[in-house]
């Protein structure tokens, strides 16, 4: 029973480290823009934790430095439930503009769907139009994979397609202020508010392809396998979900509301929808995940082969040689995708 308490009370110490390390981190991120009151905010955790940690050894202290500690991390969460999210901040000029959607029957309408028209990376003229599209005209959902720093991470989104070269691409992505970058561990701390980048594809695919060389990005497009009427309800609810963000925004989060944790959460629509998936969570291995679930095209071809020919970066650079056209960019990007998917 001694070795039993003993380790009880070990885990606990455990628990509290990790929470002294949350706390601190999140103090640092997310703490008062004052630089010197934050530094100082952010220590206080580690302060009250390191006390506690010692009276944890003492059977007459314990119980009072967990009821002051759990006193003090009540009034962190107070302060941490407090901080909400918001449409209205100094944006940076490519998620300016939220798009949104009118529905009539059958009939999408899609106000604000960016068309930007880029010189570099960030060097561009802004542009928007609106459409409308009929559900019951889609032909195809594909997944676009972007990788720029080896085969475990990658940016996937999904682009509709409504008849050949009318597409509708739809990238999960984080809202970002001006002047500021993009933080793998600030945005486990509601640092970034949620974003549906609504685009033509020859905006946000010729974005990654032409104008990201630093590092240079590779862009898969995999063409979905399954029912039309899955596609339907998928496209349906990144409407819904499009439309409430305007009214009611959220907050990103690296790991629960990501570009793929936010993809598999919107495909609950569908009972046939995928199973929760490590290969969801580490976003470079879902195409393969997609495919070993029979959800992409390529049947009789080994993955290795279906993802060769998905890569369109040299496509998309010589279709852009050819036309300025959005629909003729989308056909020339695919034409070795399908085909894969035909063989």
């Amino acid at each position: 029973m001694k070795i039993l308490t003993a380790l009880v009370w070990a885990l606990v110490g455990l628990l509290l480290c990790a929470v002294a390390v949350w706390s601190l981190l999140a103090i640092t991120y997310a703490g008062p823009h004052n630089d010197m009151l934050r530094q100082a905010l952010s220590a206080l955790p580690v302060l009250a934790t390191l006390p506690v940690l010692v009276a944890l050894g003492f059977r007459r202290w314990r119980w009072r430095a967990l009821t002051l500690w759990l006193f003090l991390f009540a009034g962190e969460l107070w302060w941490w439930s407090s901080l909400t999210p918001s449409n209205d901040r100094a944006w940076q000029t490519d998620v300016a503009v939220l798009p949104h959607a009118t529905i009539d029957g059958d009939l999408v309408t899609l106000h604000s769907i960016r068309n930007f028209d880029y010189r570099s990376e960030f060097d561009y003229t802004p542009a928007y139009y609106d459409k409308t599209f009929n559900i019951r005209e889609l032909t195809g959902v594909d997944v676009v994979a972007v990788y720029w720093m080896g085969p475990a991470i990658a940016h996937v989104f999904l682009s509709f397609e409504f008849g050949a070269g009318n597409h509708l691409a739809i990238s999960i992505e984080t809202r970002k202020e001006k002047d500021e970058e993009y933080s793998t561990l600030k945005g486990f701390f509601r640092q970034y508010e949620l974003y549906y980048v609504v685009a033509d594809e020859r905006d946000v695919i010729r974005l990654r392809t032409h104008y990201r060389n630093n590092p240079v990005e590779d862009v898969y497009v995999y063409r979905a396998a399954g029912d039309l009427d899955n596609g339907r309800r998928l496209f349906l609810e990144y409407i819904r979900r499009i439309n409430q963000l305007r009214s009611e925004p959220e907050f990103y989060n690296t790991l629960t509301t990501n570009c793929t944790t936010s993809i598999w959460l919107n495909t609950l629509v569908n009972q046939q929808h995928l199973p929760l998936d490590w290969k969801i969570l580490v976003s470079g291995y879902l195409p393969e995940l997609l495919f070993e679930h029979g959800r992409l095209q390529g049947d009789g071809l080994m993955f290795a082969e279906v993802q060769r020919r998905a890569h369109i970066n040299a496509r998309a650079l010589a279709a852009d040689e050819v036309t300025d056209g959005a629909a003729e960019f989308s056909l020339r990007i695919r034409q070795n995708v399908e085909s894969a998917s035909a063989e």
